[in-house]
């Protein structure tokens, strides 16, 4: 009993805590952000092929309805990458923490493995940057959004007001179609009193603060890497320091058996 108690607490005194909170973090943020946004995503096509009658364009042409496709596709990439690179920095981790605790065991601190945490060091803060990228773009439709809300709650609180929302002005569309929709057309009074307005953008929300999540997940990962090559780093000098002790140890009882010898060679 008293050995498995032991094994136990062994066990979980290597677990890497720091990163699995980061991990779970990423996790989390990565899931809201893919599945919110793709749902907001399939929202937005509905909204603009019902409220604005907007259709797709046959052919190649590259629209609104390729580029959101696109998108989602995106989404499907980051879901699978980060999924499995969140995996291989636990295992970093995992590594990282047994090479420190069993650093005068029978593991041995290699250069590669050196080599292997500055790589990860350097591809997290290139994904750090990625997600800063990724949070910016995704509060330009928070923002879209929220102006199409502000228009319909004005519309309810002003009486007679004749408001107006232009795609062109979002880009969406180009400068010579006129995608227009205004606060006295049924479509408008149809899309604001409908949930799929406020469902689109409050996932659309949900979405960028799954974004944030992955960037706050991609820091903290930065500040384990970082304090685990600090201590890989220690640990290897500690471990060369222990070697020449350990050699020079050695040569000196050869040093002192050999002069013991020689004594005993003379005096016989």
């Amino acid at each position: 009993m008293k050995g498995c108690f032991e094994c136990c607490i062994k066990c979980l005194g290597g677990i890497p805590y720091a990163s699995l909170i980061a991990t779970i973090l990423l996790y989390a943020g990565v899931a809201l952000f893919c599945g919110c946004g793709h749902e907001a995503l399939s929202g937005t096509v509905n909204i603009l092929q019902t409220y604005f009658e907007m259709a797709r364009t046959a052919g190649d042409t590259l629209d609104v309805f390729t580029m959101i496709d696109i998108f989602k596709y995106v989404i499907y990439g980051i879901a699978a990458a980060f999924f499995v690179y969140g995996i291989l920095l636990m295992v970093e981790g995992f590594f990282t923490t047994g090479a420190i605790k069993d650093l005068y065991g029978d593991f041995k601190i290699t250069t590669c493995g050196r080599c292997v945490s500055a790589w990860f060091i350097m591809l997290t803060y290139l994904f750090m940057l990625a997600w800063l990228g990724v949070t910016a773009f995704t509060s330009l439709p928070v923002y879209m959004y929220f102006n199409l809300w502000t228009i319909c709650r004005n519309t309810t609180l002003v009486e007679g007001a004749n408001l107006c929302l232009d795609l062109r002005q979002f880009g969406i569309v180009t400068i010579g179609e006129e995608k227009k929709i205004c606060t006295v057309s049924e479509n408008f009074l149809r899309m604001c009193e409908s949930t799929e307005l406020n469902m689109t953008f409050h996932l659309f929300i949900v979405a960028l603060a799954g974004a944030g999540a992955a960037v706050i997940a991609m820091v903290h990962y930065l500040m384990v890497l970082s304090a685990n090559w600090a201590y890989v780093k220690d640990a290897c000098r500690m471990q060369k320091y222990e070697d020449i002790k350990s050699k020079e140890e050695q040569e000196l009882h050869d040093i002192h058996s050999t002069r013991s010898k020689e004594r005993l060679n003379a005096y016989t």
